[in-house]
């Protein structure tokens, strides 16, 4: 189930993973040798030319507040995006939907692909990064301020219609898509905003900015938009409606990133080093073309190739109790703003396992931990699986009871050490292996195709849920309820349609099977490139 990935979105949906994992891409892009490493000497702190005294992080707590405001705006439309499959969800929308909507999530995924222009390509005069911060926050807004009018047509069903999944598909996208072009930009500026002893602020404004966007517009807008959630904690009349509706919040936001972008783009001046140093930029166009030429040349070495392939299938056994549990439970009656509450008690514990995981994945053999976690994880799938099949024997008149909920939050518990096991022993081992001489671009490399191991088998698992579904038709004789049509004709016959098997049953069985066959035949292979020698991982092309 993942609940942060089934409220993000059922996987990037394990959400960590994607935003962290492009991070590095401004950290250490070899496009940005010549231009920021003067970001990294002692009077970095410099605005329009003039020295600034070095004052500890007081003396930049308005450049941290604005890098931390900047993350937690990107996490809005993160968050709101997380939130859509739960509502059409309760609106019964069919699995294939899902699927298509599940593309919502790959841009993250992706962005190494367009980050090599996002990085090179800019109006000196205006700000190397404010060139494209400042146009992609521009149409996020315009983005969310078009939904706030036509979010709720989408989303309506009539009888026939349902929800219009390829248009709210299409715009969520390019939300996304802007987002991730905005993360980058961001990733970038916050090198030369702050000065070297206060970089480090950088990544932890990120994480928490963040987090704390996607809070704003996953749990807080589905508990505030749930009308029962409101009427039983915070009115003392019932209403039918919560408090804020989808379109209410998408305007507001969508004012927010207008105005917000304004105030940027006029009030705050990016470092020009250009004008004040004898060095010259990289011919822009060049350095493009010479990182693509980079990753290619990784990917084509042998171990880096074989290392790819393998995490691009590792993901398999898990993508039915990732990307379709926390959708099956929300089927079964789960209330979807409960669901997402469900995350906050695993904040701690999400900022706890990384520290204690790494204790264990610091030494040569990181991947020994990935490989002892990866059956664990499995066996929580089928857990999720009988949690689901659980599920309605449970549920009561009023709701669910509450050692129901402790049992869900238990699983997910369970789950989350198992995930960051796997997650954090795998960055430990990109660190490992990087070519320190092109790290960044390595590292970006890998976790790209990680987090794409990630999002192709949770789509794929979406996709096929309906087609593995049996349904035959009772109460109307002949008929049956092989698609919507026959479906249709049942019910005016007289009869109804009842699942006889469900295909999430037939999904997590299966995955689990193909997870167990890839422990058995690929983890050991995955174990033994620790022992490979550092030369194989360099490349030799970057030297």
């Amino acid at each position: 189930m993942e609940l942060s990935k089934s409220i993000t979105h059922k996987n990037g949906r394990q959400r960590k993973p994607v935003v962290s994992s492009s991070d590095m891409w401004a950290r250490e892009s070899k496009l940005e040798v010549e231009d920021d490493e003067e970001t990294l000497l002692p009077n970095s702190g410099r605005v329009d030319g003039q020295a600034k005294v070095s004052n500890g992080i007081k003396g930049e707590l308005s450049n941290v507040a604005l890098l931390l405001f900047l993350y937690v705006l990107q996490g809005i439309p993160l968050g709101l995006a997380g939130s859509i499959p739960l509502i059409m969800q309760s609106k019964s929308v069919s699995y294939k939907d899902q699927a298509y909507f599940s593309f919502v999530f790959w841009p993250f995924s992706l962005k190494l692909f367009w980050a090599p222009l996002v990085d090179s390509l800019y109006l000196q005069r205006f700000g190397r990064r404010k060139s494209w911060l400042v146009p992609t926050q521009y149409l996020l807004g315009l983005f969310m301020l078009y939904l706030s009018f036509t979010v709720d047509s989408m989303l309506q069903t009539d009888g026939q219609r349902g929800p219009d999944v390829i248009t709210l598909t299409a715009v969520f996208f390019m939300l996304a898509f802007l987002a991730a072009t905005q993360d980058i930009a961001v990733d970038g500026w916050a090198l030369t905003m702050l000065s070297r002893e206060n970089v480090g602020y950088a990544s932890t404004c990120n994480s928490v900015g963040q987090t704390a966007g996607y809070f704003l517009g996953n749990v807080l807008f589905l508990a505030l938009e749930s009308a029962d959630f409101c009427n039983k904690y915070l009115r003392f009349e019932p209403q039918e409606r919560g408090i804020v509706t989808l379109s209410d919040f998408l305007f507001f936001w969508g004012i927010v990133f207008m105005v917000s972008t304004t105030l940027v783009a006029v009030l705050k001046k990016e470092n020009s080093r250009h004008l004040h140093t004898k060095k010259k930029p990289k011919e822009e166009t060049q350095g493009v073309m010479e990182t693509y030429k980079l990753l290619l040349s990784i990917i084509k070495m042998p171990t880096v190739f074989t290392f790819c392939a393998l995490l691009l299938t590792a993901k398999i056994g898990f993508s039915a109790a990732d990307a379709v549990t926390g959708l099956k439970l929300v089927e079964a009656g789960v209330p979807k703003e409960q669901l997402a509450l469900l995350a906050v008690p695993m904040v701690p514990l999400q900022i706890m396992l990384p520290l204690i995981i790494s204790k264990y994945t610091a030494g040569p053999r990181p991947l020994d931990v990935f490989y002892k976690a990866f059956p664990f994880r499995l066996l929580i799938g089928l857990e999720y699986a009988l949690l689901v099949w659980w599920t309605p024997s449970v549920r009561q008149e009023e709701g669910f009871p509450l050692y129901y909920y402790a049992v869900v939050l238990l699983s997910y518990a369970l789950h989350q050490v198992a995930l960051y096991s796997m997650y954090v022993a795998c960055m430990a081992f990109h660190a490992k292996v990087s070519d320190p001489v092109i790290g960044g671009t390595y590292m970006t490399l890998l976790n790209t195709v990680t987090n794409l191991g990630g999002n192709w088998p949770s789509t794929l698992a979406l996709w096929l849920v309906d087609p593995l579904t049996s349904k035959e038709c009772q109460g109307a004789s002949g008929q049956t309820c092989g698609s919507v049509e026959e479906a249709g004709l049942c019910v005016r016959e007289g009869g109804a349609c009842v699942t006889a098997l469900d295909g999430y049953y037939v999904e997590s069985v299966v995955c689990v099977l193909i997870g167990l066959c890839w422990w058995i035949f690929f983890g050991k292979k995955m174990k033994r490139l620790q022992e490979e020698s550092p030369s194989a991982w360099h490349c030799r092309g970057a030297k």
